[in-house]
């Protein structure tokens, strides 16, 4: 299921990149780079409400989408290891971790 979606939304990308006036490779070049479904959906998301004036712009929107993936993914790791070390200030160590 998985796989079929993440076709779908590389086709949906190459399909808005050839409305666009560029390249349906280029859609599936940055299908690739972004890597998720939900990137993939932010970036169709982009693309049919901005109208990008170049491959540059939608190159850019591309690298933002994945720092803001990155910063996201940044703090849910924080704050898993903030909880733990609440964890051990309330416990101390457990034994079974």
């Amino acid at each position: 299921m998985e796989e079929k979606l993440r076709e779908e939304l590389t086709a949906a990308l190459m399909q808005e990149t050839e409305r666009l006036g560029y390249p349906a490779e280029f859609g599936k070049a940055i299908a690739i780079g972004l890597g998720t479904e939900s990137t993939m959906r932010r970036m169709i998301g982009y693309l049919k409400s901005a109208a990008p004036g170049s491959m540059e712009e939608i190159a850019d929107e591309m690298m933002a989408i994945l720092a803001d993936r990155d910063k996201w993914m940044e703090k849910k790791k924080n704050e898993y290891y903030n909880q733990k070390y609440n964890q051990f200030l309330r416990g101390g160590l457990d034994e079974d971790e």
